[in-house]
């Protein structure tokens, strides 16, 4: 009677694992075959490649195919190779496609309110408040506490230097970012960038330190969609967010609930919180004439506390790796190095030697280079969505229900030599030539779309300006533990990253020889 019961119960969590395996076959879309419990999804699961990997792997294998399919678990996703399918889930057909699915209940967890984690309607009213908070106004009244610390990041460059130079620049460029997110962010100045025990530190550590039990829950939230409640509340770590909280609060008790004028986050987010009521039409829900209904929320500390959060994630782990990546890049490309340091130089002499707002727009080889580093690494190797209404995608009648998930494998686009001659090799000067036509949807670090980057040109401003004051002052080569083309950690699947860091040497520049 056991064995029969054993049976069974394996027959059913057979069948139970392996429904919509065959969701592909039924579509006539080519596709990765599952297996039972996995899907596709067993080296992920394992730690073996992550989801940028393995959707690269996916896009080089399938080269004429517009869309291949896999399946996690037992949910079917969908990886676009064709540009113009791309341009259409991401732009076009937005209405289809909104949900960016990453996230899990903010009510249970609630660092998941933030901007990047929310969908639908909830999303739709903070971008809708947020947006005008990025505005070149504001970002040129932030930018003096960015030259505060950049000024910082020379001195301690100057240190390193005096120390024999070798060091890990990402872990640098790290406390850089930090430094900044604190000053601008949160409205503290936490000398981030030279201690090592600031409070910072230890969050950023806390966030994207890898931990063998949350990796197999996190897996598991996605492999067993019908447990996701209970999972989600084993998942749950209130620590960070009630930390963040406390900061905020007391920020806003010590600024009377009102802005300061200090121009950085907490004062945008008060100005948004003295608005009131943030109301707007639903993307969710129709009335029975057709129209949108209204929908309604409040921008209260938990939200905001939220999106301080996610400002400084977003911020620390991006930007840190985004010029990292460049600065390693340089080390091994000296005469692109060169050609960089003398357009910073040309520009810092016009300005009086001041970093400015203005001075960094018109850093053209050294914005050349970041953007090429971002091509060739992109921080968000793959864009994600979630089909969120019945769609069949032209031209090729295929038809999505809603739950299906959507993966643009960004690195590998950008890695294509379909779109980008020689695609391996460093080459800044490829973002200089006019007459290069490129479709707009083959080179999209930030995204595209109403879910594109809301920060992307406050981060691509802190980016350059800390590029700036390194290349300004110092060179970069390769140090003794120095890796020309370094492993990726295979558990990164947000937010790509080294494993192991990114050590170099720095120099002090001999500019008149330069």
């Amino acid at each position: 009677m056991i064995y029969l019961v054993v049976l069974i119960v394996l027959v059913l969590l057979y069948k139970y694992t392996t429904k919509n395996h065959d969701y592909w076959e039924k579509r006539n879309v080519k596709y990765e075959k599952p297996i039972p419990i996995f899907g596709t999804n067993y080296k992920n699961v394992m730690a073996k490649k992550s989801i940028i990997e393995m959707a690269t792997e996916v896009y080089r294998k399938y080269p004429t195919e517009p869309l291949v399919g896999m399946i996690r678990g037992t949910t079917p996703e969908l990886v676009v190779r064709d540009l113009e399918i791309v341009r259409r889930i991401l732009n076009v057909d937005f209405a289809y496609f909104y949900p960016r699915g990453l996230g899990r209940n903010p009510e249970i967890e609630p660092d998941f309110y933030n901007l990047f984690h929310v969908d639908g309607d909830l999303w739709k009213l903070l971008r809708q408040r947020l947006t005008p908070t990025f505005t070149t106004a504001k970002l040129k009244n932030m930018f003096p506490l960015v030259v505060q610390c950049a000024e910082k990041l020379q001195i301690v460059g100057e240190d390193i230097v005096n120390r024999g130079g070798e060091c890990d620049v990402r872990d640098l460029m790290a406390r850089f970012t930090m430094e900044f997110i604190g000053a601008c962010g949160f409205g503290i100045e936490m000398d981030t960038i030279n201690d090592e025990n600031s409070l910072f530190r230890k969050m950023g550590t806390r966030m994207f330190k890898p931990y063998f039990k949350r990796s197999l829950l996190i897996a598991a939230y996605d492999l067993f969609p019908h447990f996701r409640t209970v999972l989600q509340k084993l998942l749950r770590d209130l620590d960070l967010i009630d930390d963040v909280t406390v900061i905020v609060k007391n920020i806003r008790e010590q600024r009377n609930y009102k802005p300061i004028g200090r121009n950085d986050f907490i004062d945008l987010l008060l100005e948004l919180e003295g608005k009131g009521k943030i109301t707007g039409d639903s993307i969710e829900k129709n009335k029975t004439d057709g129209k949108p209904e209204q929908v309604e929320m409040e921008m209260d500390l938990t939200r905001m506390a939220a999106q301080v959060l996610v400002f400084f994630a977003a911020g620390f782990e991006t930007s840190s790796s985004a010029t990292s990546i460049l600065l390693h890049q340089l080390a091994y490309h000296p005469e692109e190095q060169e050609k960089i340091q003398k357009g910073i130089d040309r520009v810092m002499t016009k300005y009086n030697n001041k970093l400015c707002y203005d001075s960094i727009s018109e850093m053209t080889a050294l914005s050349n280079g970041f953007k090429e580093a971002m091509r060739i690494f992109p921080s968000l190797g793959t864009l994600h969505r979630v089909c969120a209404r019945k769609y069949t995608i032209p031209g090729l009648n295929v038809a999505l229900d809603p739950g299906v998930k959507i993966i643009v494998p960004l690195q590998a686009i950008q890695n294509d030599e379909k779109y980008f001659d020689n695609p391996s090799q460093f080459i800044p000067d490829r973002f200089n030539d006019p007459n290069v036509l490129r479709h707009k949807y083959s080179y999209m670090p930030f995204g595209e779309g109403p879910r594109a980057c809301i920060g992307a040109r406050l981060g691509e401003m802190q980016s350059l300006a800390g590029l700036a004051a390194v290349l300004h002052k110092f060179s970069v080569e390769p140090a003794s533990k120095t890796q020309r083309y370094p492993e990726v950690n295979h558990r990164s699947n947000t937010v790509q990253s080294i494993k192991g860091g990114l050590p170099l040497k720095l120099t002090l520049r001999n500019k008149k020889k330069t």
